[in-house]
């Protein structure tokens, strides 16, 4: 770990280091990570127009989607009797979160329950959040404790944005089973047959996605990223712009709007924690 250093924007940037691979994240930005470079390739895109400004929902990294993962119905969901409100996509990637271990390898933040939350998510909790890096390896675990006195719902989600030029899109493939998704631009549902990527927008939710992970081939010259995750992830989400050089490849625990259907909504026990892990390889 090379301590933490003024990165964009001024904003405490750490990174951390093996062999070829070099990945930088911001804590007090949502615990994003704005790069992983493997043997000078850059894996992921970054806007960071959007990081400098802190009006902005970041465009690029790997933003973590809590307590919710997309757009609740009127953003709204039930809880105690009343109406809670959270934004699209939740609150943990634009709050900060604090340092608790940094290492070479290893970077663990941390979230824990506030006023500002629980006017939005009447749940006392403590997430954490280690990043660990073995040779072209980037693990996220995520660990949630259940403070409270009631079970804990709630619904994960990542939004990495990899590096896919809009040259190279035609040639990018996602390896998948699925067979209907869940069409976002178009809001129905749809048998899956595939997916182009060179369309004007693609946001397509892979229902029925089996595999604990998937393999983005980026096309021509550039390095495949292997994707791995816990098999509580049981979404698979595709989105991209036509002229924007990235192909976001989500994994999420549970379909859009879970805290307000409670559709494969998670939860833990008071007093327990779960754990799940994310893995990107390039």
């Amino acid at each position: 770990m090379s301590g933490p250093f003024p990165g964009i924007a001024g904003l405490e940037t750490y990174a951390l280091e093996d062999g070829g691979c070099r990945v930088e994240v911001i804590p007090t930005r949502g615990a994003l990570v704005t790069r992983m470079v493997v043997d000078g390739e850059e894996v992921l895109y970054l806007d960071e127009g959007t990081v400098a400004d802190l009006t902005k929902s970041v465009r690029g990294g790997i933003p973590v989607l809590f307590p919710n993962a997309g757009p609740l119905p009127g953003d709204t969901y039930p809880a105690d009797r009343k109406a809670y409100s959270l934004p699209q996509h939740g609150f943990a990637r634009k709050l900060p979160w604090t340092v608790r271990q940094a290492e070479e390898s290893l970077l663990v933040l941390g979230l824990t329950s506030s006023e500002e939350t629980l006017r939005q998510y009447p749940w006392a909790f403590d997430a954490q959040l280690a990043f660990s890096l073995a040779g072209r390896r980037l693990t996220l675990d995520f660990d949630l404790e259940n403070r409270d006195t009631r079970p804990l719902p709630f619904h994960l989600g990542y939004h990495p944005y990899f590096r896919v030029p809009q040259g190279q899109k035609a040639q990018a493939r996602v390896e998948t089973d699925a067979t209907h998704a869940w069409d976002n631009r178009a809001k129905h549902e749809v048998p899956f047959t595939g997916l182009d990527l060179t369309a004007q927008e693609v946001d397509m939710h892979l229902r029925d996605h089996s595999a604990p992970g998937t393999v983005l081939e980026r096309g021509p010259g550039l390095s495949p990223v292997k994707l791995s995750w816990s098999g509580e992830f049981r979404m698979l989400v595709v989105w991209t712009l036509a002229g924007k050089d990235f192909v976001c490849v989500e994994p999420w625990t549970a379909a859009a709007g879970a805290l307000a259907t409670g559709e494969g909504l998670l939860h833990v026990a008071p007093g327990e924690r779960v754990s799940l892990a994310f893995d990107i390889e390039a």
